[in-house]
C-alpha cells in the first residue's frame, strides 16, 4: 500500500513539472507567434510583403557584417566596432518600421474619405459588394488597388466574407479591421444602421486624427531634440577614435569597459524617450 502511495506522488510530481515545462513551451509559441505577426504586418505596412521574416534576418546579418567593415577600416577600436555592428543589424528592421508608420499613419488620414464613400454607396442603394468595388475607381488614390484586387477576387470567387479576409490581409491596419468587420457583420445579419455606424467611426476618426495631429505638432521639437542628444556623443567618439592616442586609450580594457557601458545607457535612455514621447498606436484584435 504504502509503494503505491509512493508511486502516485512520485506520479504527481513527474506529471506537475512535465505541465509547467509545457506550458512555458507554449507561452514561447505564443510570443514568438506575435513577434512574427508583428513583424509581418510592419512588412506589409511598409510595402514589402513580398520580404519573409528570414529575408529580414539576413538583411540584419549582412547589414551587421558591413556595418562592422566599415568601422574596422575607419575606427580600429574593437569595442566600438562591436557597438555600430549591432546598431547596424537593426537597421533594416528600424527602416521597414519607420516605413510602415509613415504609410499607416497617410493611410489613416484617407479612411474617414473611404468611410463616407461606403456610407454614400450604401445610401444610394449600392450592395455591400458592389459599394466596397466602387472604392476602386471613387475611393483614395493610395487604396484604389487593393480595392480593385478585392472587386476582381469577388468577381472570382463570389465569396464576399473570403474577398474581405484577404483584403484585410493587404491592408494590414487596425481601421480596416473595424471597417471590415463592420461590414461582414452587416452582410451577414442584415444591419439596419450601417449607414448610422459609419457615421459615427468616420466622426471618431476625424476627431482622433486632430488629436494626435496636435500632439505630434508638439512633440515634434523635443523628441528631435532627445535623438540629437543621445547621437551627439557618439559622433564625437566616432570622430576621436580615429586619431591614435585616443583609439590607444579606447583599446584598454577599461575604455572598451566604458564605450559598453556607454552604449548600454544610451540604449536604455533612448527606449525611455521613445516609450515616454510616443503616442500609442493602435493595435490589430479583429485579425
Amino acid at each position: 500500500m504504502s509503494g503505491l502511495i509512493v508511486g502516485l506522488l512520485i506520479g504527481t510530481g513527474l506529471f506537475t513539472t512535465w505541465s509547467a515545462f509545457w506550458d512555458r513551451a507554449e507561452k514561447q509559441d505564443r510570443a514568438r507567434s506575435r513577434v512574427l505577426l508583428k513583424v509581418e504586418d510592419s512588412l506589409t505596412q511598409a510595402g514589402l510583403s513580398g520580404v519573409s521574416f528570414n529575408q529580414l534576418l539576413a538583411g540584419c546579418a549582412l547589414s551587421a557584417l558591413l556595418g562592422a567593415a566599415v568601422a574596422f577600416v575607419f575606427f580600429p577600436v574593437p569595442a566600438l566596432i562591436a557597438v555600430i555592428a549591432i546598431a547596424a543589424a537593426f537597421l533594416p528592421w528600424t527602416l521597414v518600421r519607420s516605413r510602415a508608420l509613415k504609410q499607416q499613419r497617410a493611410l489613416s488620414r484617407t479612411w474617414p474619405e473611404v468611410i463616407e464613400h461606403l456610407g454614400s454607396g450604401v445610401r444610394a442603394g449600392l450592395s455591400l459588394p458592389e459599394a466596397v468595388s466602387a472604392l476602386a475607381h471613387r475611393g483614395p488614390t493610395e487604396l484604389r488597388r487593393d480595392f480593385a484586387e478585392f472587386a476582381a477576387d469577388y468577381r472570382v470567387s463570389g465569396n464576399f466574407s473570403r474577398s474581405l479576409d484577404r483584403l484585410k490581409g493587404r491592408l494590414a491596419d487596425p481601421i480596416a479591421d473595424r471597417v471590415i468587420e463592420a461590414l461582414r457583420l452587416a452582410r451577414d445579419v442584415g444591419g439596419n444602421d450601417l449607414s448610422r455606424l459609419l457615421r459615427n467611426l468616420t466622426q471618431f476618426l476625424h476627431d482622433d486624427l486632430r488629436t494626435r495631429g496636435e500632439i505630434a505638432a508638439r512633440q515634434s521639437w523635443t523628441v528631435a531634440g532627445s535623438r540629437l542628444a543621445v547621437a551627439a556623443p557618439w559622433a564625437i567618439l566616432a570622430v576621436l577614435s580615429t586619431r591614435s592616442e585616443a583609439a590607444s586609450a579606447y583599446k584598454t580594457p577599461l575604455g572598451s569597459t566604458l564605450i559598453l557601458l556607454g552604449a548600454l545607457i544610451t540604449i536604455a535612455a533612448y527606449r525611455v524617450m521613445i516609450q515616454v514621447g510616443r503616442l500609442p498606436n493602435e493595435e490589430r484584435v479583429l485579425r
